[in-house]
């Protein structure tokens, strides 16, 4: 691999301060903070930094039109069509969110045009459509009464989400609130703010009245702490690691009890028995790891082979991974563009110190790539044990632990040796060891014969330590609704 060559493109920043109720404003102390492009760890923009004082502005105006706005009240029909419209907006500016998530996160433009903006937009018109069709049940009680539930939007929601997909998170944490007639209000990561505003930016476009999305850059111990601590939050919904979802669920405790789901990553298990097809295993390992440059909450970091077909794995692997091209994630040539910023790049680099301090057997990468920017090559490592460092720990990098198995149930002893549990991937012909090994993994999706295979409709979280409450699906608007149970008495009814 050569140096990585830049390709000089950077989208236009139109919008850099606090959206709240539907204008953009300054920090309420004037502060801003850097966001910057790591291709190259320069300043893309000063981008405005909430605090405290702004959260409680952004909490205030989302309460207001919660309490006394259109939004909730108007019919699921009605905020189906401004989604709609929103969606539409979207889809004329493909390129330019795409550009902002690429420079903003280091993600390809490419994969950005055709899978990030168009998986958020699909998010958003399938909550769309799900708007007129929340509703209750009528019971049947005992004695002369009738009985029926009604669903209601919780609130306002606070919503914290990561930077690795900062758009397609957005849509998939906003996309049920809004369908439900809540108000939101996000901040979304430090890393990587830019589409979050330029959404807010359109939503006003698309008619969705003032209050009902906030966006309030910052950081995490002051704007993430005074939304997951603020009394007239309802609901936060968050996706990030398991320390700051432990930190949100004690705000909650210690203020108003508020409703918390938490998606907090995981250490995904991809098994590939000795009936595969190696090339297509290889190929789907590949994928699973270095997508992304590894920055997926369910990236399949721990590879395991059944004994007889891992050399051959093992071989094709690493050629496999040498080829996967390093460089300008603006370059359509590219295949895996730089580690969000130094902090990043650096927590991947002391990982793959650890696993060579541990005893496992680098086999190709572990080094940074290029002379700029934060790039690190496709790494493997063999001869991994399970209580390694680089075994247990989310790394959120490149970097493949391979390991070897005998049988069935030592594959899925293994799959299950950590705290998280996210998801998992086999890999087999057998349609007898695919439902055994899918039954009996503790994670929340298991993907067969594939990965990354991701739809609004399938349900979408974590076991364990990765987490509680699940995304996409009509379950997800649930976490945002109350249920009310109606008794009325019917005294002369002949029926009890």
């Amino acid at each position: 691999m050569g140096s990585n060559e830049m390709v000089a493109v950077v989208p236009e920043i139109k919008h850099t301060k606090l959206f709240i109720n539907g204008e953009f404003v300054d920090a309420a102390s004037g502060k801003t903070f850097e966001t910057r492009d790591p291709r190259t760890g320069d300043v893309l923009a000063h981008v405005a930094e909430a605090d405290k004082a702004d959260v409680d502005l952004a909490v205030g105006a989302a309460r207001e039109a919660f309490e006394h706005g259109k939004w909730p009240r108007m019919s699921g029909y009605e905020r189906g069509r401004a989604m709609h419209k929103l969606a539409d907006l979207m889809e004329q500016h493909t390129e330019e969110l795409a550009a902002l998530d690429g420079a903003d996160a280091g993600k390809l433009l490419l994969l950005g045009k055709i899978i990030d903006i168009p998986a958020a937009v699909h998010m958003l018109r399938y909550y769309a459509g799900a708007a007129d069709k929340i509703h209750g049940e009528s019971l049947r009680v005992s004695g002369k009464y009738q009985g029926y539930t009604l669903k209601e939007p919780i609130g306002v929601v606070g919503i914290i989400i990561p930077w690795n997909f900062p758009s397609l998170m957005f849509f998939l944490k906003i996309s049920p609130a809004l369908a439900a007639g809540c108000t939101v209000v996000v901040k979304p990561a430090e890393q990587t703010p830019l589409s979050a505003l330029y959404y807010a930016h359109l939503a006003k476009l698309a008619g969705i009245p003032g209050g009902v999305i906030n966006v309030v850059p910052g950081f995490g111990p002051t704007a993430g702490a005074a939304i997951a601590s603020h009394m007239d939050v309802d609901s936060v919904a968050f996706t990030g690691s398991g320390e700051v979802g432990r930190l949100i669920m004690e705000a909650s405790a210690r203020s108003n009890l508020k409703t918390v789901s938490l998606e907090l990553g995981g250490k995904s298990p991809l098994i590939i028995f000795d009936d595969a097809d190696v090339d297509m295993a290889v190929e789907l390992s590949r994928l699973a790891i270095f997508f992304n440059k590894g920055e997926v909450c369910v990236a399949g970091s721990r590879v395991y082979v059944q004994e007889g077909i891992y050399d051959e794995f093992v071989k094709k692997a690493v050629v496999a991974a040498q080829n996967w091209k390093v460089g300008d994630p603006f370059d359509v040539a590219t295949n895996m563009g730089p580690q969000v910023d130094k902090v990043q790049f650096e927590r991947v680099l002391r990982y793959i110190e650890h696993g060579k301090s541990e005893g496992a057997t680098l086999l190709t990468g572990g080094k940074p790539f290029g002379d700029k920017g934060y790039y690190i090559e496709p790494t493997i490592f063999a001869d991994v044990k399970e209580d390694m460092k680089i075994a247990q720990d989310e790394i959120f990098g490149p970097v493949m632990s391979l390991m070897k198995f005998k049988t069935v149930d030592e594959a899925i002893e293994k799959a299950n040796c950590t705290k998280y549990g996210l998801a998992a991937g086999i890999i087999t012909k057998n349609l007898d060891i695919a439902n055994r090994v899918s039954r009996s993994v503790r994670a929340g999706t298991v993907w067969v014969n594939c990965y990354f295979a991701f739809d609004p409709e399938a349900p979408f979280g974590g076991y364990k330590m990765s987490g509680f409450g699940r995304d996409q699906g009509m379950m997800a608007i649930d976490k945002y609704m109350q249920v009310k149970s109606v008794i009325t008495a019917v005294p002369d009814s002949p029926w009890y």
